[in-house]
């Protein structure tokens, strides 16, 4: 299991990607590049079609976790030649418990089911079985029926807003957030060009009078603004950082200008107590 650093920008240092690619291509072992197409963290996006290309220069192969990026632009997996392409439908305006693998034919015929059960199998033995073709042989027992609905109710209500008019409102909103790293103490994690984030904007903050967890609380009780505070599952890149919790801002396209204009002038006053 190899790391891969990002650069003091949030970015993917690709360079560093091709040596870990060379030093494990030495092994002669199977390797899967696993990274995530758009980061819970800041919001950035790999370039993943320099990362899929190079990877496969190395005969390894590419899984990307789309949960952050499919609901906030356009994701085409055709285009990024990727083998292996994973997100979450609760991330886009679907029901929770449902999400959606997409893989290369040849790859999920290789790949066994990780749970096994009612409608993935052809036949059986005391000893053995036979699996039906993907998808079937993955989707063990009862289908969520419901989640399945849910699921194709959402993607055809984004399509219909249209993922680019997505896109543009959370830069409009990320330039109006963008304002809050002049106030002291408050440092923006990842990419300070607002085009280089999905709808994320994550602040480290330096205070006297409390923390990241005491400012969320605030904004919640005082003026119904949800914000979230922590590492956000992400606790190896703080701690390899020396960092403590840091302060989240998601937005989407049920945010509006408004709303991000109060909140920075709420967070203002916040960190003004707390200093």
């Amino acid at each position: 299991h190899k790391i891969v650093p990002t650069d003091e920008h949030g970015l993917l240092d690709v360079e560093r990607l091709e040596e870990v690619l060379e030093d494990v291509g030495r092994t002669n072992k199977r390797v899967l590049v696993s990274m995530a197409h758009t980061s819970n963290l800041d919001g950035a996006s790999i370039d993943a079609e320099e990362v899929v290309k190079l990877s496969h220069d190395y005969s390894a192969l590419v899984m990307l976790d789309g949960a952050q990026s499919v609901p906030h632009h356009p994701v085409n997996v055709s285009t990024l030649d990727v083998d292996l392409f994973a997100f979450s439908m609760h991330k886009m305006l679907g029901p929770a418990g449902i999400g959606c693998l997409f893989g290369r034919s040849e790859i999920l015929e290789e790949m066994q089911p990780f749970i096994t059960g009612g409608d993935t199998v052809d036949d059986t033995t005391y000893s053995d079985a036979s699996f039906k073709r993907p998808p079937e042989k993955f989707e063990a027992g009862l289908g969520n029926y419901a989640g399945y609905v849910g699921a194709g109710e959402a993607v055809r209500y984004l399509k219909k807003i249209g993922m680019k008019s997505i896109q543009k409102h959370e830069l409009e909103l990320n330039r109006i957030l963008n304002s809050v790293s002049n106030i002291e103490g408050v440092h923006l994690i990842g990419p300070e060009d607002p085009e280089l984030r999905g709808g994320i904007t994550t602040l480290s903050l330096e205070m006297s009078g409390g923390d990241a967890h005491d400012v969320a609380l605030m904004l919640s009780e005082n003026a119904r603004i949800a914000v979230r505070s922590g590492a956000f599952c992400v606790h190896s890149w703080f701690n390899g950082r020396n960092l403590g919790a840091a302060l989240r801002v998601s937005t989407y396209i049920y945010n509006t200008k408004d709303e991000c204009n109060l909140f920075c002038e709420k967070f203002e006053e916040v960190m003004e107590l707390l200093h």
